[in-house]
């Protein structure tokens, strides 16, 4: 196993590829992808004796490495069929309140608890991957609310993707940008990278609305919130996966 690979036994990460198709994706020979794994360069993980990779990762890899890529390289997300829908995500994950914490540390770790993620997914270790992203830039949005997570999507071994919004008993200082401390927490799971993007839009899209970010900031019903996104689900005009991670709720 790599150096990398405990994070793969971890974090549930899906590594499917093999250094054939990371050639191919990336119009490169075997011997330049072997020379970068030689290299410690590119994220590779040993699986039963063989070198296998997670696309995502070779995704963000080749983006700061400005390295071309195939547009195969998104054909699992295409796969996928229907984007998700942001209420049956929002379903699917859950909506919680009076989650307890008394810092932004504390809350996330019981936010953490709640998801609703593999068994094999180390809790601890997503934890503390979610709190050096917040040592980097608060996810903190502003009137309350933040989305916690990483630099790279939250991609687990999941059937579907999941929105958790947890209401905490009690504000917690978040490092916001207004100031405002946090009540309210989006966390995204999700099992490919493209569903991943649609879902951070369609969020983003939605918060951008009053009345949903009204319920929000109240502490609306699950039933309340559910319903206003379905009602909305048709005429929503958000372009899907245009949001960069980083920029509108990094």
């Amino acid at each position: 196993m790599s150096s990398r690979g405990w994070v793969w036994e971890r974090f549930g990460l899906i590594v499917q590829l093999t250094v054939k198709d990371v050639a191919r994706l990336l119009n490169v020979s075997e011997k330049s992808v072997y020379r970068w794994i030689t290299d410690g360069d590119l994220p590779a993980y040993r699986v039963n004796g063989q070198y296998r990779f997670n696309r995502a990762e070779l995704i963000e890899w080749a983006t700061a490495k400005r390295v071309n890529v195939s547009p195969a390289i998104f054909s699992e997300d295409a796969e996928a069929g229907v984007l998700p829908d942001l209420a049956d995500a929002l379903q699917a994950g859950g909506v919680y309140y009076r989650v307890g914490g008394t810092d932004k540390e504390s809350a996330l770790r019981n936010v953490v608890e709640l998801l609703r993620v593999p068994e094999a997914v180390d809790r601890e270790f997503l934890l503390q991957v979610l709190l050096a992203r917040e040592a980097l830039a608060s996810t903190a949005i502003g009137d309350g609310i933040a989305i916690p997570h990483v630099r790279n999507p939250v991609v687990l071994h999941v059937d579907k993707p999941t929105v958790t919004l947890c209401f905490l008993e009690r504000p917690v200082e978040f490092g916001a940008l207004d100031g405002k401390p946090v009540h309210a927490l989006f966390s995204l799971i999700s099992p490919t990278v493209r569903a991943h993007l649609h879902l951070l839009s369609r969020l983003a899209f939605s918060l951008r609305n009053p009345e949903f970010k009204k319920l929000v900031v109240e502490q609306a019903s699950r039933d309340e919130l559910l319903g206003f996104l379905r009602r909305t689900a048709e005429t929503a005009a958000a372009p899907a996966s245009r949001i960069a991670p980083g920029n509108e709720v990094s």
